[in-house]
């Protein structure tokens, strides 16, 4: 009986070293998990970030070439206005040149 109980003696420390390095492994692995979620989320966090100051200069870029745009169509309305009303006046001229040169003799 006191081999057999030596033998059991030295199973059950066998056992309980074994537990408490499992232990010891799920721990380490639980901290691990841990970390990788932090870092994970602040990775998003930064990534969100460059996500919303991204939309911005978009957002800023687009409000430019929206006014560049307008600026450029104003100019080219005001051009064009011009340019009729340039030819609405010579062709007023031309009509009152012309009322005259068969009104008067």
């Amino acid at each position: 009986m006191d081999v057999s109980s030596r033998v059991l003696s030295e199973l059950a420390s066998r056992e309980a070293a074994l537990d408490a390095q499992i232990e010891a492994a799920r721990a380490q692995a639980q901290e691990t998990v841990d970390a990788a979620q932090a870092q994970a989320a602040s990775i998003l966090r930064d990534a969100q970030d460059r996500v919303k100051a991204m939309q911005a200069d978009q957002d800023q870029q687009l409000a430019r070439d929206v006014q560049q745009v307008r600026e450029e169509s104003s100019a080219s309305a005001q051009a064009q206005a011009q340019a009729i009303r340039a030819r609405a006046e010579a062709k007023l001229g031309e009509a009152v040149d012309t009322i005259m040169r068969a009104v008067l003799p």
